[in-house]
């Protein structure tokens, strides 16, 4: 077997093509490879058999641990369900792709991308983006690419292409942009708080890096010969849009233009024109041409009609400059905010409702083991806050099984993790992991962003100090030839009808996460900067009415949520606490009654229900790895005694021994002529031998009669790095 290689030198690095190798019955298949990264993306196409009104695209990203050198776990020691982070991946491939092919393409489709080999310093992401347009192409599918994606990454004040994960970690940006020809098709975004100008920058940068790629892949389909299928529409029977044209178009106007309807009222009339339409048009009898079309393909009334009134919602907005609900172009909806619904079993609630999209998001606190261990390629190993996002049929007045989350659900409930990550206390000051749990209750348009909202006042509820409130909005657009509208906070009609769904998140200081989708092959930046600027003054007056639910963080956690205490030891002394077989911190755990983990860096939590006995577990930790110095005074307690002398307790769990030369200036005879278990007595250290062993003497020390242990100065907590 052989293939054909290439290579395409993008900012100093390499990226190796393999066309003509693997995979020979898909339709078309590409290793992509940078570094020891290393993808297989395929691309097959079968001809649909049965009549459908969308395109059956698929696009799946498949990860195996052997990629990085690792075997799963549990008891089958194989991979199983995908992890989310696939899901994410598989989207993030589908975005980009699905408005590049023809409206009219009906035929099943599927690219596949399998990471193959991983390399920490290049992610797989934005390669396998790229080789799904490879593969395409080389597939010779109708399809409206080239099309290519890159990572941007801001280190200080500088931008970066395609950064590894160790840089992202570091960074104040992580965005992905995805470009055809034509201008941007998708962008997904997370971000340190960053301006809005900074942003747009960003955008720009990227796009000029995914414009090289893309003439990249243009001489590649030279060097091996392959002309690229242009999509031509073919020619359709106008005879069922020319009728609905004349014999609809003034009923859909005016139901457009009743802004003071609600939703349910203009879905309800809308379908009762269709049906009426429908009804006139069986009971034609000179007009068998009309007939047939409905008889072959029963949903293409349906979708004629849909059409139509795109067009007609369209034509509003852009000529009249009103939407379906009266609203202005920048007017957001009536919103409605409060905080602390729910009885403090639910450590934090709120319910957020914009428009008739309302979600009720829910804030859990636990404890470090409560960290979700990450069981897939990403370098790091866990999770300490969690979004998760449920979509149930009500929501839409729809009926169907509830089955697990599926792609939508997992996508929506990252973008809304992204937006609030940026701005959570540090573990250091706030040491609890973090679930929160969004219920969209009512859907109609941009309930991501509204999770986001109300996540943000559900932690606030639950007495989480975040560094700034996170509002989000929708964007949207209308695009007919030149003439272009943005749209603020879209609602679903126009999200269903538009061209772009553009979700913008932030704080007042500037852009936590971003996610554009087009439903056309692509934007110039300047219509995104736009888009963007008007995004802020819609997020602001979002955050003022959050503002008047709740402001600041409960000053006290509920009752029922966990205490933690954290704190900062030697990693040195990790050790110590532990003890020989775990039996020293089992005993502190069983004495508080507390629960203690250890990371390996030194951070110590502590979670109890009882504040009291977690803080006496952090006075037995802290005394055990507090250093003691010679000619120090303590007072402790006498634990035990032996022949030779007797062992005081001089702080919690840290014990010294007084030779029974070292009871008295005088001779003693026996230990328990001095001292008895259980007697309070002050001591001095003496020594501290080669063995680390505490030698106490009481010869020369006052003794006051009483015990109590001498605060330690705790160690502070150094910022984690």
């Amino acid at each position: 077997m052989e293939g054909q290689n290439k290579s395409i030198t993008f900012d100093g690095r390499e990226i190796r093509l393999t066309t003509g190798l693997y995979a020979p019955q898909a339709s078309g298949s590409v290793m992509i490879e940078c570094g020891d990264t290393s993808l297989l993306v395929t691309a097959t196409k079968n001809s649909k058999k049965e009549p459908s009104d969308f395109l059956p695209l698929i696009c799946d990203y498949e990860e195996k641990l052997y990629a990085a050198g690792r075997i799963p776990g549990g008891f089958m020691r194989r991979e199983g369900r995908p992890p989310e982070r696939a899901t994410l991946i598989s989207r993030l491939i589908d975005r980009p792709m699905r408005p590049l092919f023809p409206a009219w393409m009906r035929d099943e489709i599927q690219i596949v991308a399998s990471c193959l080999s991983l390399d920490e310093r290049v992610p797989a992401d934005v390669l396998a983006v790229t080789g799904a347009s490879i593969a395409t192409l080389l597939g010779e599918i109708p399809f409206y690419g080239p099309m290519a994606a890159v990572r941007v990454g801001l280190i200080g004040d500088d931008f970066i292409l395609n950064p590894s994960y160790r840089e992202i970690e570091k960074g104040d940006l992580d965005i992905v942009v995805a470009g055809s020809p034509e201008g941007i098709v998708m962008i997904e975004a997370g971000a340190n708080q960053l301006s809005e100008q900074d942003t747009i920058e960003a955008i720009d940068f990227g796009y000029e890096a995914v414009t090289e790629l893309i003439k990249s892949q243009e001489d590649l389909l030279k060097d091996l010969g392959i002309k690229q299928i242009k999509p031509t529409d073919p020619e359709e029977d106008k005879t069922l849009p020319f009728y609905l044209e004349k014999n609809c178009t003034k009923p859909i106007e005016l139901i457009l233009k009743k802004f003071d309807q609600s939703k349910e009222e203009r879905d309800l009339e809308l379908e009762k024109v269709q049906f009426e339409t429908q009804v006139k048009i069986e009971s034609l009898k000179d007009d068998n041409q009309l007939k047939i079309l409905l008889s072959e393909n029963e949903k293409l009334l349906s979708s004629d009609f849909k059409k139509l009134t795109k067009k007609l919602m369209r034509s509003q907005i852009i000529n009249d400059g009103k939407r379906v609900d009266g609203r202005e172009l920048d007017e957001v909806r009536k919103i409605t905010a409060s905080a602390g619904i729910l009885p403090k079993r639910v450590h934090g609630s709120a319910l957020f409702q914009r428009g008739l999209t309302q979600v009720l998001s829910t804030t859990t606190l636990g404890t470090p083991s409560d960290a979700q261990e990450m069981d897939d390629l990403n370098p790091s190993t866990e999770k300490t806050y969690l979004h998760h996002y449920n979509f149930p049929p009500y929501s839409v007045g729809e009926t169907r099984p509830m089955r697990t989350p599926g792609r939508r659900e997992i996508g929506h409930g990252a973008l809304a993790e992204r937006a609030i990550i940026p701005v959570l206390p540090g573990k250091e000051t706030f040491p609890y992991v973090l679930r929160v749990v969004s219920e969209v209750l009512s859907s109609n348009g941009s309930t991501s962003m509204g999770s986001v909202c109300g996540s943000t006042l559900s932690l606030l509820d639950a007495g989480v100090p975040l560094k700034a409130p996170v509002s989000g909005t929708a964007m949207g657009l209308i695009k007919e030839g030149k003439e272009v509208r943005i749209l603020t906070d879209i609602q679903g009609i126009e999200d269903f009808l538009g061209d772009m769904d553009f979700k913008v998140a932030g704080t007042e200081k500037g852009i936590t996460a971003l996610q554009m989708d087009m439903k056309i092959t692509g934007l110039p930046v300047n219509i995104i900067s736009d888009a963007i600027k008007k995004a802020r003054p819609a997020r602001i007056h979002i955050l003022e009415k959050m503002k008047e639910a709740i402001e600041q963080p409960q000053e006290s956690l509920s009752p029922h949520a966990p205490r933690l205490l954290s704190f900062r030891i030697d990693p040195e002394l990790i050790g110590t606490v532990i003890g020989p077989g775990g039996r020293t911190i089992k005993g502190i755990t069983e004495r508080t009654n507390t629960k203690i983990d250890i990371e390996d860096g030194g951070i110590v939590t502590i979670a109890s229900h009882d504040g009291a006995a977690a803080e006496e577990a952090q006075k037995i930790i802290e005394g055990l790895t507090r250093k003691v110095h010679e000619g120090e005074i303590f007072s402790g307690v006498v634990t035990r005694i032996i022949p030779i002398g007797a062992f005081v307790e001089i702080l919690p769990g840290k014990e010294g021994m007084v030779h029974i030369s070292q009871l008295s200036d005088a001779r003693v005879e026996r230990v328990e002529d001095v001292v008895r278990q259980g007697d309070e007595v002050t001591v001095r250290v003496r020594e501290i031998d080669s063995r680390g062993r505490i030698n106490l003497t009481l010869r020369g020390v006052a003794q006051n009669g009483g015990m109590s242990y001498p605060e330690p100065t705790p160690t502070p907590v150094a910022p984690l790095n």
